[in-house]
């Protein structure tokens, strides 16, 4: 069950547009899920749904927070869908149809009420959203937009594109399910779980994004990040019942934590290794550990788990271990070898390079890194990137070098870079060193 906010209590500090902020961030998605049920179009629902928080910015400063401002914002948005249609020549004929639809309960029944329909609403709008019809990133940017209450502009600079380029992706994304029809139905059966493992798949791009920006000069962007979690706990809260839910928000949970400290001041990217524990977020490993723990319990009532869980099952044996040198890599590994079984592909097994190499040796590492196919990952850095980490362990440091360097030149992250480029460096002055070693003193 969702819990119900009450923003009328909010400290005397805190000013209406606060108010309305907080409100529009926790109830916009039940807002729009609501409307477009009731319309039938995410256009319509969105439009109405925007001037409802207009109306709000020009009221609440006047008159007060309403005592339960998402039925307020329904009320008002519903209103004048009604005051719409009537106007709307085209849609005369509608009239009938959708305003009695919308007049029920004076078009909205009291939301603490119906907290499970309106929860139904958010679910079928978290669906729709991530519609088969539409390509993947149109469907990160519409869940970004709609569900997520984001702007334009945040997701355009979140993706690095211009606002005309994504509110045109967002357009014609908003057009395709219109064009095919588009159900605003839960799905059942084995459509429901296809559908869900597209929602998750998107909740989880959208914070892959934010935690290791694929291009620009940021290393990471963490408000895509954090909204990728707040998405998580909500189809957690949504879909108590799947494991693989919880599973996911274990995972960007427990990720998450980290990133307060994986750059310094300065905005340079910090490795895994030197990063200063003590500023991992405590409340997101808490809520992580959390919610693997539900995933487990579900696990153990039959229900099946997969990628997710068991990568968030690898993220918490580095949250619980007090220091780099205390990880469980033979724990890790062994993960990474069930995981590759339930979810192969090349992200998993360079994951498991990594982890043999940890447990076992840099040859161990090497020897599972040479099982992939050279082009695995198109021209993606991470395969070099940790051939180059394998072969520095193994004192191989001109080699190294290479390989830093040419993973280098495949990102198109700028932070990325410079830690390869530095990589790549710092592997050609071992070199130097073992060579002058070898050669001892001049006579």
């Amino acid at each position: 069950m969702l819990a119900r906010w009450s923003y009328a209590g909010l400290v005397p500090a805190q000013t209406a547009a606060d108010a309305i902020t907080a409100a529009w961030r926790a109830e916009s998605a039940r807002l729009v899920g609501a409307l477009t049920r009731m319309t039938r179009s995410v256009q319509l629902a969105e439009d109405l749904a925007q001037d409802a928080l207009v109306a709000a910015l020009e009221q609440w400063p006047a008159s007060g927070v309403p005592d339960n401002p998402a039925a307020w914002l329904m009320t008002t948005a519903q209103r004048r869908g009604i005051d719409q249609i009537r106007r709307a020549e085209t849609l005369r004929r509608k009239t009938a149809e959708i305003g009695h639809t919308l007049r029920e309960e004076d078009a909205m029944p009291d939301l603490d009420e119906q907290v499970d329909y309106i929860e139904d609403d958010a679910l079928r709008l978290i669906f729709l959203s991530c519609h088969p019809s539409l390509t993947p990133e149109s469907r990160a940017a519409l869940t970004l937009r709609v569900v997520g209450g984001l702007s334009t502009g945040e997701i355009a600079r979140g993706f690095l594109v211009t606002e005309k380029a994504m509110g045109q992706r967002i357009s014609r994304a908003k057009k395709t399910l219109t064009t095919s029809r588009a159900e605003f139905e839960l799905p059942s059966g084995e459509d429901r779980e296809r559908r869900l493992d597209d929602v998750m798949a998107v909740i989880y791009l959208i914070f892959n994004e934010g935690y290791s920006a694929t291009a620009g000069d940021d290393w990471m962007r963490p408000e895509l990040a954090h909204e990728a979690m707040r998405l998580a706990r909500m189809l957690a809260l949504l879909a108590p019942d799947e494991p693989e839910i919880h599973g996911l928000q274990a995972l960007l949970e427990i990720q998450g934590s980290r990133m307060d400290a994986r750059a310094d001041a300065e905005g340079r990217p910090i490795l895994l290794a030197d990063q200063d524990r003590g500023r991992w977020d405590q409340l997101l490993i808490r809520r992580g550990l959390g919610a693997l723990r539900s995933a487990e319990e579900l696990a153990a009532r039959g229900k099946p788990v997969g990628r997710y869980y068991l990568q968030a099952a690898i993220a918490a044996q580095h949250v619980r271990a007090t220091t780099a040198a205390d990880t469980d890599w033979p724990r890790i590994a062994a993960l990474y070898d069930i995981l590759a079984d339930a979810a192969p592909g090349p992200v998993v097994d360079v994951n498991r390079a990594v982890a043999h190499g940890r447990a076992f040796g840099p040859d161990a590492g090497l020897q599972v890194l040479a099982e992939l196919e050279p082009a695995a990952l198109g021209d993606s850095p991470l395969i070099p990137s940790v051939r180059g980490d394998l072969l520095f362990r193994a004192g191989r440091y001109a080699e190294a070098g290479e390989a830093f360097t040419e993973a280098a030149s495949r990102t198109r992250n700028a932070a990325e870079r410079s830690v390869l480029m530095r990589r790549a460096r710092e592997s050609l002055a071992e070199d130097r060193l073992v060579h002058e070693s070898n050669q001892g003193p001049a006579t």
